[in-house]
């Protein structure tokens, strides 16, 4: 290696590599002389990048309609964008998930700023509390939904305007340098109103 030559890193810097996004995927059926204009199929998914999004297509559309992925054709693939990506909103998902013992529907309710986020939250809290990997997990549907159709109880705890969140503890900093002191002689106080004692 030359002295100050510049090699790019070869890890990715990117973050968002590993996070799910939305995209619409149109496709349809190979045209055939008993069909020359076969029905068209739209789907919203939620995948890595459009790779991951035209196969899941395919696996989704194969198991509902008599369509192969050889005789057929993927018309457009286009990513989903937020319109309101700031404001705090309330998705409310339905899904379906294979376990150890069964196939299992369930409803679960998030709040985030984009779907996206949801999505990945949801992914996160079926891993966490159901050990269920993303192969596992189909999406039936996920949409913002209104406050009072909330039905979560851990949803609904943030509907209240006047709710706070106390700092039971916190650790005092001086307020100029010259209070700052390697060693004390009295214990720090972190909970809020206490005083200090002597050690």
């Amino acid at each position: 290696r030359v002295h100050g030559e510049n090699i790019p890193d070869p890890t990715p810097k990117d973050n968002m590599a590993g996070l799910l996004r939305t995209f619409e995927v149109i496709g349809r059926g190979g045209a055939t002389a008993a069909n020359p204009k076969p029905q068209l199929f739209k789907m919203k998914l939620f995948a890595q990048n459009e790779v991951i999004a035209k196969s899941r297509f395919w696996y989704f559309l194969s198991q509902i309609k008599k369509v192969k992925k050889g005789s057929g054709e993927v018309l457009s693939v286009s990513e989903v964008h937020e319109r309101k990506p700031l404001t705090v909103k309330n998705y409310g998902m339905f899904l379906r998930y294979d376990s150890r013992s069964g196939t299992h529907n369930m409803y679960k309710e998030f709040r985030d700023t984009t779907l996206n986020g949801a999505i990945n939250k949801l992914y996160l809290d079926m891993a966490g509390r159901h050990r269920a990997r993303k192969r596992s997990v189909q999406v039936i549907k996920a949409e913002p939904i209104r406050a009072d159709a909330c039905k979560r109880g851990s949803t609904r705890i943030f509907h209240d305007d006047s709710i706070k969140f106390p700092l039971p503890r916190s650790i005092a900093k001086p307020s100029h340098k010259r209070f700052k002191s390697v060693y004390s002689t009295r214990r720090p106080v972190t909970h809020k109103g206490g005083k200090s004692s002597q050690k």
